[in-house]
């Protein structure tokens, strides 16, 4: 009998639910801890996502979160759009702001923000939101998402056999 992956519940059925953007089975009683995913119609004209009032039956076990098979889409929720701020990016948005030859002041400026605000991100006390890491980038030319050349290494894998500890860099 198949085990709840939230609680260790033994149900004769589970259901796939995205929690945290992870997708579990789970039994009916963890299944309001996330978004139950469901498989679209293919015939219907309704809403671009489905919901829990329409048809249709809780996907299987299916191993890709971005699959392109045709008719089949799940919900969408939250944690699909995050990129993740890199730990280093006070250091990063300092670099590029001292090889542009900038001043903090004369960077905030350019940003139409203030200049105790640079300050606070160099110095790691606060993260940037969303229209502030955009406006960085494109002022400094620069990444502050974590990880990117990571994806890259992963996808070039031919062979399909890449495990976790092929990505990790260890500090010894």
């Amino acid at each position: 009998m198949p085990q709840c992956e939230m609680c260790g519940a033994e149900q004769a059925s589970l259901t796939t639910t995205k929690v945290e953007g992870a997708e579990l089975e789970l039994c009916s009683s963890c299944t309001d801890f996330g978004t139950e995913v469901r498989e679209e119609q293919s015939s219907s004209a309704g809403s671009k996502y489905s919901t829990s009032s329409s048809s249709g039956t809780p996907s299987s076990s299916s191993s890709s979160g971005s699959g392109g098979s045709g008719g089949s889409r799940r919900r969408r929720d939250m944690f699909d759009d995050m990129e993740e701020i890199a730990t280093d990016y006070d250091d990063r948005i300092r670099n590029a702001r001292e090889s542009k030859g900038l001043s903090q002041e004369e960077l905030a400026d350019d940003l139409n923000e203030k200049a105790s605000l640079i300050r606070k991100l160099e110095r790691g006390d606060t993260l940037p939101t969303d229209e502030i890491q955009r406006k960085l980038e494109r002022a400094l030319d620069v990444s502050l998402v974590e990880g990117e050349d990571v994806d890259a290494d992963w996808e070039s894998n031919d062979a399909g056999t890449m495990t976790l500890g092929d990505v990790v860099k260890r500090k010894e």
